[in-house]
């Protein structure tokens, strides 16, 4: 592994080990105060657990239970926050030359170098502008350059598209693909795409401690918590393993193929869309007794969501059954439509 971590941070809960392999990205998901910002934190070297160790290449960052702690301007690591936070009296290109420049390295060879990464990230007609002339796109383009122009050996990314453009996004997310392919990087978001077109493996926090791990396909397609499955748009379904299924912690039998030893706990996802809705209980699928909390348009459908689960509908649909706030409802799911596994 090229990272190893383990850290404690009993002021905020946070206790956390993980490993990344040598080109591999990492994304981290979880919800606001779940870790994300602390776990980046502790390996920019911006903030000291009370105990643990973290290894880079063979290379301590730091190991607390001997005293080490190296300094951020010695670990390789290259940070980059959601805000592009550019030098404003620098020229782009003088921008991402100043990593370089930092490190001891020629000014021409800096200079070399930062028209290097320009180009890498398509902005090399942008290296005479100065942030202030720059769109939000641009300046993250530059911004990227810069945290890659020293070399990093692993680069952190702290939700790189928030900030952006939703039009400017998948032109983005395309050039940190490029630029993110065979090197050690951990990408903090809240968008399931970014994991899924960035990441090679996925990390998910809650409360400061990882609550599911794996391959990002396997984790999104086969959530185990609820959080991974509400970014995946699945409704998730938790029990414990039948012969024909699983049954849930309110009684709830549901029927369906899967995996898993009997008795031991597990789940099931639902696509929202398998979920149909009636006013009296469908036959011949398992069905869930539901009160219709909101109604949300999403394009050709409307979202009906309850407590616990949520059915995309057809707006035409919706009027017939006449859905509201309040009005209690099946909601019916095919046994084709479930897979269990292990949770």
């Amino acid at each position: 592994m090229t990272l190893h971590l383990q850290a404690t941070v009993a002021e905020r809960g946070f206790d956390v080990s993980l490993d990344v392999a040598e080109g591999h990205t990492l994304a981290v998901l979880g919800p606001n105060g779940a870790g994300k910002s602390t776990l980046l934190s502790i390996l920019a070297g911006l903030l000291r657990p009370d105990s643990g160790r973290a290894d880079l290449d063979g290379e301590s960052l730091f190991d607390l239970s001997r005293g080490l702690w190296l300094p951020p301007h010695r670990r390789g690591i290259s940070l980059l926050a959601q805000e592009a936070l550019l030098f404003p009296h620098l020229t782009a290109l003088e921008n991402v030359a100043f990593g370089p420049r930092s490190a001891g390295r020629p000014r021409a060879e800096a200079r070399a170098s930062a028209h290097r990464w320009l180009a890498a990230v398509e902005a090399a007609e942008l290296g005479a502008s100065r942030p202030a002339q720059l769109s939000g796109g641009q300046a993250q383009r530059v911004a990227i350059a810069r945290a890659l122009a020293p070399e990093p050996r692993l680069l952190l990314l702290d939700e790189p598209l928030a900030a952006l453009d939703v039009a400017v996004a998948p032109t983005l997310r395309r050039m940190f693909r490029t630029v993110l392919a065979g090197r050690t990087a951990i990408v903090v978001t809240h968008e399931v795409l970014d994991a899924l077109t960035l990441a090679d493996r996925v990390v998910v926090l809650g409360e400061g401690k990882i609550v599911e791990q794996g391959a990002t396909a396997e984790v999104l397609q086969r959530p185990r918590h609820p959080f991974t499955a509400g970014l995946a748009g699945l409704n998730l379904l938790t029990g414990v393993r039948t012969a024909t299924g699983l049954r849930m912690s309110d009684g709830t039998v549901v029927t369906g193929a899967g995996t898993g030893t009997l008795g031991a706990p597990a789940a099931a996802a639902a696509r929202p869309s398998a979920i149909s809705v009636q006013l009296d209980r469908p036959a011949g699928a398992n069905a869930f007794p539901v009160t219709v909390q909101d109604l949300e348009p999403r394009g050709d459908s409307v979202r009906v969501r309850s407590a616990s689960m949520a059915a995309d509908i057809s707006p035409g649909r919706a009027a017939v059954l006449g859905l509201s706030p309040g009005l209690p409802v099946w909601f019916g799911l095919p046994e084709d439509e479930v897979a269990v596994y292990p949770r």
